[in-house]
Order: structure tokens, then C-alpha cells, then sequence
């Protein structure tokens, strides 16, 4: 039992204390709870009374009974030892290891930092216990649960003291995804993440119970402006998995509670062992030649060579201009006097014995150049004199500790590989300088000292955190404030200019930092379960998740696996790449693999997910390509997008995605169809009456009213287009027949005004339409979304856009289509007369004027209101102007289109031609349509084949037609 839980069972028996509180009193205790409640509660007559009470129970809270997956045990360390038992004959099946994404390490180092069954540093075979216990069985027939989609602010957070209270490569913060779990879920509900990182979603799940006063009253304002009700405050149990056991461990150490005073004692106490047994390597004289002072850091700089004269060059003292501390683009060769540049010197490898291996090695040249260093409060800078250097000779000549990792980095599979080999650091004990080693190595081995697993990992917790910015990865910036952890995030890279910064200079801040963070979270066991290895693997039974918050991997702009690989060196487990949903050509991944993996991961999602419940999928700045394939294997998995939003951070506001290209952040909303529409589709897919019954149960789950925050834009997800696309892809990924093409889908639909309804170019159903004519009447601006005409397809849309509510000709309509357009590479450009021939209405001046341009002018004209439809003035003005055809008319402008675009498909299909550079994409789309209708999915693979990567992942409509026909021809 934590100190927290200790002062809520003492408030409930106040009496035998012989005090009694007030309510505001108590709760005070309850914040502070690791400091002496009575020097601030009591009066001196009962203060002693309250302290012996206080200090027994601190003494018993070893022995106190605690409930863990429906079992009870006499206390912590027993419940601990029963189910390390349990693990550990788990860990001697070979079948069990065989589990994919299952970590590379010893049963020892599993075991010893795992802390089942909230916490296993391999895949949790508690999992399923953990869920029987603390979930809620799904009944279709009772379950009433309906959500609309939710947009998230992820950058809300990212200066919070608890999210920074360890770096990971990528996380959204825990602040920006509680809004989202408290409006999917309910406390006690389940919340899931297989790409859980550092464990933020489990973070915002615990946070759900104990935010700060002000953040509450922040975010119930919010809600209240927005028209929402109140949150349902309350903790919800979390799962969360990763396949980095980096990961893994940071978000046991987040999530699981600890004693935050017995953990700060013990850091100290490791941090002052440092200091009594290799203090004297960070001592320095004084410039007086006599006062003793501690160095904060050394800076180290890259010696190379003069092109001209061979003569050396040592970066920093040559570049680096003390007075400005700025580093100089050119300065004179110290020998020659030639000007150099960084660029223009010969980099100099020198060799050694490698201290671990014992074998030679070249490595960089390196010297000391500058030393910081206090006197009491007092900093100062000076050059090494050779009292510094004979300390640093001292060093050198001692035993290599055995806590380093010696092993070597997997440089051929690695992206960041060739800027480390080339400067000879091929290994893990390469990256670190002696005093580095000696230091760390003392460090990590006084925190696996401690006996108790929650306190040691926390120590462990705590040290892993200089291991970067106390390698050579942590560069010099002679301009900034603190010479802590100045490594590039996301790279392996040694510069020339290193700072080797002291143990207390890089962690005695970050130790007060974590004990006043932490005491502010709510972490409690059972509340949280971690695991490792692959989210396409969770060992979930099916329908037992409320909601997922996910931030999966995005292409190629992190490699995990490679730099988790420094850190769990360390912890002696290390990520099994082979699952690794990543796009990295050292490890042969490409766009299809990473897509393959991710339907994996996203089919998993949803057999786990419960029926009619939602997931967010946070997804950040990436190449087009990627995110087209993340929505493939959304759809592939049986998802349904409901919403997809993205994070303008210089505006502040959101913004519909209309188009394919990202430039920010985006957040995706999508569900898991509810068990009704499902089997119901069962009977009725492929028929019209299962298309309308998509387009009933997919209205009723998309926001009624646009976003209330920026700018006010239509729904996207409410355009007939989008429907009719998710429509298609709905029975596309079932295997069924598309039984209405676009045109007859758009007919149908205006035809059915009992069932569905028009307001601002978006559908409804009846039901939804009077609170959405409440908004509208008190938001009269209401914008539509840019579109880029790039493509055939985007032109279209881009030119029902324009006429819709103002027809007109092809000379007003050309100047704005050339500024904007920008045809893609791989599309065949055409001409704007020919897209609106086939796609839209022209008025020749003969006849009545067409209804879709009187109501045009007539209300934008005032001499031509009142006008009959045939009058000569109105069809003078109405004369040459295009209109968007009403869906009769578009159905018949559909059947002359459609011949001609299979007529182009037919050129791609010919065998004699074997690759397109550019392409005309709607007559391959129709042609992928048709064949897939007639079952010919091998001539869908064979065009596919001939199409560049770039075209075929480029476009969600080609590659879902794509991977169906591969699926289809048994190649997938």
C-alpha cells in the first residue's frame, strides 16, 4: 500500500485518533500526503497521538492484505512473488517465446524488471485475467452506447511537467487525450493502445480521476460553450502494449505507483555513493592553483587535418569564438593560415585498444578543450591543465565495469547506421567516454541494488535518463542554457563539438523534477496493465474493449527499434524488429509491408473492440503515401471513418482533411459497426436496400454540428461523395458487389426525402435536422472546404464546388482553374472544357432557363427577379453558363462518361505495355471498378503492377481496388 493509499485508510478512522476534521482538511491530506500531515493539522496535544498512529501504520503497510485479478494476498511482495512464479514458467514454454514481436533478451532480465501482472517485460500472459476481472461483458441486446466522433487538440499538453517527465521519440500528451476517453468512455470502462509508447494513453486513463481543480474547471467550461455535457470524471482501466521494451518499461514507471519518498531517499543516496567513490574524477583546481571545484562539463572537440599543409586542426579551438560563443562557417588553418571550412577538413581516425573487446579500434580523435566548473554557487570556465589531463589518464587505465553493453550495434540494418561506422562507434560501450563509463556504470549498478522491483525500476527509471545525454551523443551549444540532454532527438549523430556533462549536472535537477511531478499523479494497481510485443497480438478475447486511443508508427520518420536499441542494451532486452510496423530500407520495408503490418495491428483493434464503439488514431506529419496506407488498413481491418480533423498549431483551429496531401497533424476518428448493421449485412449486401441501411447507420454516428472551434466548415463526412466512397469500401472489404454506381447513388438519394435530407451541401437524417437548423440559424457563416484541383477526380469536385450555387461559363470559370490548378506528375492533365462536357450541364440560350441558374439569378440580380423561366432577358444572361446537372441528368452524363473511360483502360490493359509514368487515374479507377464487379481481380493486379509505387500508394481508391484484387488471386 502507497503513502496515498495509507492516508485514505487513516481519514476513515479519524476517531481512533482521537481528532476530528473538516472535510477541507482531510482533502488536504490526501493532496500532500508525503509530508508530515500532523505538523500542519494538529495541535500540539494531539500531534503526538497522530504521529505514533501514523508510524505504526507505516510500519504495517507490508502486511496489509491486497486484492490483484480476483485473488487476495497477505501483501504486495507476496502478490509480486506469486505471479513472478507464474511468469517465469511461462518463460521455459517454447511456445510462448514464439509469440511474435516476443523481446530478445535472458529470462533473468525479463523477469527481474517485470512487476506482474500489471507489468511484464514480454507479452503479458496476464491479459486475459486482467480483463475478466476488471471489464464488461458486451450484450448486444442491452447495449444502448452511442457516441458521436471527438477532435483532440494534440498539442494541448506538451509543456506539462508529467509528460516531460521522461523523453520518448514521439507520444501525444496524456492532457490532449482525456477530453477523448472522457467522452468515448465511462469510469470503469476499458481503454486499449498497442502503440502505447511511453504509456501516455494509460497516463490520461488514471488522470481521468485525478486532475488538478483548474484543469477540470478548464475543460467543463470548454464543454459547456461547445453545448456537451458534463464529463463523467473517474478513473478507467487501461491496457496498454508496445513492441520496444523501452517502452514498455517507461510506461510501467508512469503508470504503476510507488513510494514517492522512500524513491527520492534512495536516488540521493546512489547520487552520493557516486560521489564518495569516483567524486575525485570531477574535481578541478582553481585557477588560484589551490580551491577545489566540481566540473559540470567537458567539452570535447574533433580533431582533423589541413587540406593544404596536413597540419592539425582542432575544431573548436579554430572555429569556435569565445566571445560570441558562436562557431564560425570559415576560419584560418592554425599551421598555413588557409581558410577552412568544416567541410574542407580531413577528419583523422586514431587507433586504440578497445577497452571491452580488447582488440584495436579506430575511433575519431578527440580532445578536451574546455572545462565548466563551480566553486559554491560560482560557475567557471577554463582549458584543461595537466592536473585535468593526468585525471583523465588515471581513468583511462581502469577495469572495464561489466554493467556497459559491449554488444555491437546491428550497424547494416540500421537507417542511422552510416553516420556512426564511419567514425568508428560500432558498438554500444563505443558511444561513451571512460569517465562515462565508470560513471554510468556505478550508477546502474547501485540501482539494481535495491531489492524491491517497484523501487529499483523507478532507480532505473530515473538513471536511464542520462544514458543519451551522458554519451557522445550530446553535442556542445556553447549558446545555450544547461548542456543537458543536447542530443539530436531521432538520430544517432556524434558532432564535433561534444559536452560530456557530470552525473549530478545531468540528474540532480531531473530528480527534483520527477519526486514534484509524480506526487501529483494518481497512479493505483489494477488500474493499468502493460505489456510487450506486436499490437497485432494482444491475447484479447473479442468484444471486450471500450475504446482505443492509438498513435501508431508513421512510415519512415522514426525508427524505433534502432534508437530504443541504445537504451535496452542496458536493460539486456531488446525489440524485436521483424514486427516493427515501419517503412525502412536497411530492413527491407517498404510502403507494402508497412501497410500489411498495419492492418495487422488495426485488424486486431477491431476483433478487440467492442461492436458500435469508436477509435482515434493520432497521426502526425508524414509523406502522402503513408497516410493513404494507414487508411487502407483502416478500412481492410472493417473500420468506418467517421471524421478525420487535423491540428492547425498556428492557427489554433481545426480544419476539415478534404484532399489527400497533409501538411499537419491529423486526428481520425472511426468506429467498429455495430453487431445490427453487420448482420444485417449479411442478408442484405449487394443489394440497395443494405447501401441505405450503411447510410442510415453511418449518418447517425458523424457529428450533427460542425466544429465549433477556428474556422466553421461544412462535414465533410456529410458530403454525398464521402458517403458514396465509405459506402463502397464498406462492401468492397466484405467481399459484396457495389449495386449503384456514383450517379444512381446520388439520384437515389435526393429521391429518398423521407429518409435523408439536404441542408449546405450535406445529408441528413430527419431526426438530426432540427438541432442542426437551431445552429444554423445562429451561424450564418458557414465556409466550405478548399479544394485543390490536381486531378481528374479533384477537379470535378472542385468545379460541383463553383457551380453549384453560382453557374458560369468556361471564360469566367478558366482564369481561376489555371491559377489553382496544379496537375500531379503522374496524372494525365486535360483540358476543363472536356471534364465539364462529361461531368456537368450547359445552357445554350434556347428554351427555358434550367432552374439551377434562374435561382442563381434571380437572387443575385434584381432587375431579372420575377422573370419567367423562357424570358429573353434571363435567358440572354443565362446563356453559356454551366451548372451542376440534377441527379437524373448526372446519371445519364455518368453512362456517356463511363464508356469513354473504359476505352482508356483498355490502352493499360494491352500486355505490350509494361510500365506508366503518367496515367489518366479515373479511367483506371472505373476500370478497377468494373473488373472487380465481374470478378476479374487479375486484371486489376496486372494494371496495378504496371502502375509506379507512388501512383498505386498515392491513392486510397486504386489501392483498396488493388490489395482486394491481390487478396483475391490468393496473393495476400
Amino acid at each position: 500500500m502507497t503513502k496515498n493509499e495509507l492516508i485514505e485508510h487513516l481519514k476513515l478512522s479519524w476517531d481512533q485518533v482521537g481528532t476530528k476534521l473538516e472535510f477541507r482538511e482531510k482533502i488536504m491530506v490526501k493532496k500532500k500526503a508525503t509530508s508530515r500531515p500532523s505538523e500542519r493539522l494538529f495541535p500540539d496535544d494531539q500531534r503526538d497521538l497522530f504521529e505514533k498512529s501514523y508510524l505504526e501504520k507505516l510500519e504495517e503497510e507490508k502486511n496489509w492484505s491486497v486484492k490483484c485479478l480476483g485473488m487476495t494476498f497477505p501483501n504486495d511482495e507476496k502478490r509480486r512473488k506469486y505471479f513472478l512464479n507464474i511468469l517465469q514458467e511461462k518463460l521455459k514454454d517454447p511456445e510462448f517465446r514464439k509469440i511474435e514481436g516476443f523481446p530478445i533478451g535472458e529470462n533473468e532480465a525479463i523477469l527481474a524488471l517485470s512487476d506482474p501482472p500489471y507489468y511484464t517485460a514480454c507479452p503479458n500472459p496476464f491479459v486475459k485475467g486482467f480483463i475478466e476481472n476488471c471489464g464488461k461483458s458486451y450484450d448486444s441486446e442491452t447495449d444502448d452506447y452511442r457516441r458521436e466522433p471527438y477532435a483532440i487538440d494534440v498539442s494541448e499538453g506538451k509543456t506539462d511537467a508529467l509528460y516531460k517527465a521522461h523523453g520518448y521519440h514521439t507520444k501525444v500528451p496524456h492532457l490532449a487525450i482525456v477530453p477523448s476517453i472522457l467522452h468515448y468512455t465511462k469510469p470503469g470502462d476499458v481503454v486499449f493502445d498497442g502503440f502505447a509508447g511511453s504509456g501516455m494513453t494509460a497516463v490520461a486513463s488514471q488522470w481521468c480521476a485525478g486532475t488538478s481543480v483548474k484543469y477540470r474547471r478548464k475543460l467543463e467550461g470548454d464543454w459547456q460553450k461547445a453545448s456537451r455535457e458534463k464529463p463523467a470524471w473517474g478513473a478507467r482501466k487501461a491496457i496498454v502494449g508496445d513492441l520496444s521494451p523501452a517502452a514498455g518499461f517507461i510506461a510501467a514507471n508512469y503508470n504503476l505507483p510507488f513510494d514517492i519518498k522512500t524513491f527520492e531517499t534512495a536516488a540521493k543516496r546512489i547520487l552520493n555513493e557516486l560521489e564518495e567513490e569516483i567524486g575525485w574524477m570531477y574535481e578541478t583546481l582553481h585557477t588560484d592553483g589551490k580551491t577545489k571545484g566540481r566540473i559540470n562539463y567537458t567539452v570535447w572537440s574533433e580533431v582533423f587535418t589541413c587540406p593544404d599543409c596536413s597540419g592539425e586542426v582542432v575544431f573548436l579551438e579554430e572555429a569556435l569564438d569565445k566571445k560570441s560563443k558562436r562557431v564560425a562557417l570559415d576560419f584560418p588553418c592554425p599551421s598555413c593560415g588557409t581558410k577552412l571550412t568544416k567541410k574542407s577538413l580531413q577528419r583523422v581516425l586514431e587507433t586504440r585498444i578497445d577497452p571491452a573487446l580488447k582488440i584495436p579500434w579506430k575511433r575519431i580523435l578527440l580532445r578536451p578543450v574546455l572545462i565548466n566548473y563551480s566553486i559554491g554557487t560560482e560557475q567557471y570556465e577554463r582549458e584543461p591543465d595537466k592536473c585535468d589531463l593526468s585525471i583523465l589518464e588515471r581513468i583511462e587505465k581502469l577495469s572495464f565495469p561489466i554493467e556497459v553493453p559491449s554488444n555491437p550495434f546491428p550497424i547494416d540494418k540500421m537507417y542511422h547506421g552510416s553516420r556512426l561506422a564511419p567514425k568508428g562507434f560500432t558498438h554500444i560501450h563505443h558511444l561513451f567516454l571512460s569517465r562515462q563509463t565508470q560513471a554510468l556504470s556505478l550508477l546502474w549498478r547501485n540501482a539494481k541494488k535495491e531489492r524491491d522491483v517497484r523501487l529499483r525500476n523507478m532507480l532505473l527509471f530515473f538513471v536511464e535518463q542520462g544514458i543519451w545525454g551522458m554519451s557522445l551523443l550530446n553535442r556542445y551549444l556553447p549558446t545555450a542554457y544547461s548542456q543537458t540532454n543536447r542530443q539530436l532527438s531521432g538520430v544517432y549523430y556524434v558532432a564535433s563539438q561534444i559536452s560530456e556533462v557530470s552525473p549530478w549536472y545531468n540528474l540532480s535537477g531531473k530528480l527534483k523534477r520527477l519526486v514534484k511531478v509524480f506526487q501529483s499523479m494518481p497512479a493505483k494497481n489494477g488500474q493499468t496493465l502493460i505489456t510487450n510485443g506486436t499490437a497485432a497480438e494482444s491475447g484479447l478475447p473479442d468484444n471486450s474493449i471500450d475504446y482505443v486511443f492509438t498513435d501508431p508508427p508513421f512510415g519512415e520518420n522514426i525508427y524505433y527499434a534502432d534508437l530504443n536499441y541504445l537504451v535496452e542494451s542496458w536493460h539486456g532486452i531488446r525489440t524485436d524488429a521483424g514486427p516493427e510496423a515501419i517503412v525502412d530500407k536497411a530492413k527491407q520495408k517498404g510502403l507494402p509491408e508497412y501497410q500489411r503490418l498495419m492492418q495487422l495491428s488495426f485488424a486486431e483493434y477491431y476483433r478487440i473492440l467492442k461492436p458500435g464503439r469508436w477509435m482515434t488514431v493520432a497521426f502526425h506529419n508524414s509523406h502522402n503515401a503513408v497516410w493513404i496506407a494507414i487508411q487502407e488498413a483502416l478500412l481492410s481491418a472493417g473500420f468506418v471513418v467517421a471524421g478525420v480533423t487535423t491540428m492547425n498549431k498556428q492557427q489554433g483551429s481545426y480544419r476539415q482533411v478534404t484532399s489527400s496531401a497533409m501538411q499537419e497533424d491529423l486526428v481520425v476518428s472511426v468506429y467498429k459497426p455495430n453487431g445490427g448493421l453487420e448482420d444485417r449485412f449479411e442478408l442484405q449486401g449487394g443489394t440497395e436496400q443494405g447501401v441505405w441501411d450503411f447510410v442510415q447507420t453511418h449518418l447517425k454516428q458523424v457529428n450533427t454540428l460542425p466544429s465549433s472551434r477556428g474556422k466553421t466548415e461544412i462535414i465533410a463526412e456529410r458530403q454525398e461523395h464521402r458517403i458514396y466512397d465509405l459506402m463502397v469500401a464498406f462492401h468492397v472489404q466484405r467481399g459484396v458487389q457495389v449495386p449503384l454506381s456514383a450517379a444512381e447513388f446520388q439520384q437515389r438519394l435526393y429521391s429518398r426525402d423521407a429518409l435523408f435530407a439536404e441542408r449546405d451541401s450535406m445529408w441528413f437524417l430527419p431526426e438530426q435536422l432540427p438541432e442542426y437548423d437551431r445552429w444554423r440559424e445562429k451561424n450564418q457563416d458557414l465556409g466550405q472546404y478548399d479544394i485543390m484541383p490536381e486531378d481528374e477526380a479533384s477537379v470535378i469536385l472542385w468545379l460541383r464546388q463553383e457551380l453549384r450555387h453560382r453557374p458560369r461559363s468556361i471564360s469566367e470559370l478558366t482564369p481561376v482553374f489555371l491559377r489553382l490548378s496544379q496537375w500531379v506528375k503522374h496524372e494525365k492533365p486535360l483540358e476543363l472544357s472536356e471534364m465539364l462536357t462529361y461531368s456537368f450541364l450547359h445552357y445554350d440560350g434556347k428554351g427555358p432557363v434550367p432552374s439551377q441558374i434562374h435561382t442563381y439569378l434571380s437572387s443575385n440580380y434584381k432587375d431579372l427577379r420575377k422573370l419567367e423561366k423562357d424570358d429573353p432577358l434571363l435567358r440572354t444572361k443565362a446563356k453559356d453558363r454551366w451548372y451542376v446537372p440534377d441527379p437524373n441528368k448526372a446519371e445519364d452524363l455518368e453512362k456517356l462518361r463511363e464508356p469513354m473511360l473504359l476505352k482508356v483502360f483498355e490502352e493499360y490493359k494491352d500486355p505490350k505495355k509494361k510500365r506508366f509514368k503518367v496515367v489518366r487515374m479515373e479511367a483506371i479507377r472505373t476500370g478497377f471498378r468494373k473488373a472487380f464487379k465481374e470478378k476479374k481481380y487479375q486484371t486489376i493486379v496486372d494494371v496495378g503492377n504496371k502502375l509506379p509505387e507512388k501512383i498505386l500508394h498515392g491513392d486510397p481508391q486504386l489501392l483498396m481496388w488493388y490489395d482486394q484484387g491481390i487478396t483475391r488471386t490468393g496473393g495476400g
